[in-house]
């Protein structure tokens, strides 16, 4: 007989603890009761599963502009708290995760596979993603006059 899955597993535990939210101490111990588990796995996971997670393991959405501006927004709240706080090890993973995502939608936007609109759907998101980490704090103001930019078009 074929053990579960992670997938299965996880699904099983959330119904068993109803969790509502995963906080940092709650990342780390799933991170731990399913290794090996990658980070952006157990994330994909958690997202399918509808539970918010705290950032910066919540990670940087890009199913849509306005998923990609909520999770970028939020980073920058949990950016901005670590270096008020002088936790450099945080403020270093809201980085991080902006920069995986940025290779995730650069790597997206070159391939021949992917549908043109896709492809320059995540052009623009890099855009958006290097703004993040050119200057977290403008990021939200930016943003919004990005949007009105390309309404105007």
């Amino acid at each position: 007989m074929k053990s579960p899955s992670k997938a299965q597993r996880l699904e099983e535990y959330l119904r068993q603890n109803q969790l509502t939210f995963v906080s940092e101490d709650l990342w780390r111990k799933l991170l731990t009761l399913f290794a090996p588990v990658s980070e952006r796995y157990l994330r994909d996971l958690l997202h399918r599963a509808g539970l918010p997670i705290e950032q910066p393991f919540g990670g940087v959405r890009q199913s849509s502009f306005d998923e990609l501006e909520a999770s970028l927004s939020e980073l920058e709240h949990a950016y901005s708290a670590a270096v008020a706080n002088h936790d450099h090890a945080r403020a270093k993973a809201c980085r991080r995760v902006v920069i995986e995502a940025k290779d995730h939608a650069r790597m997206a936007s070159r391939n021949p596979k992917v549908a043109a609109e896709k492809r320059e759907q995540k052009r623009e998101m890099v855009e958006w993603l290097l703004v993040w980490l050119e200057n977290p704090g403008i990021f939200e103001s930016w943003a919004a006059l990005r949007k009105k930019a390309l309404t105007d078009r």
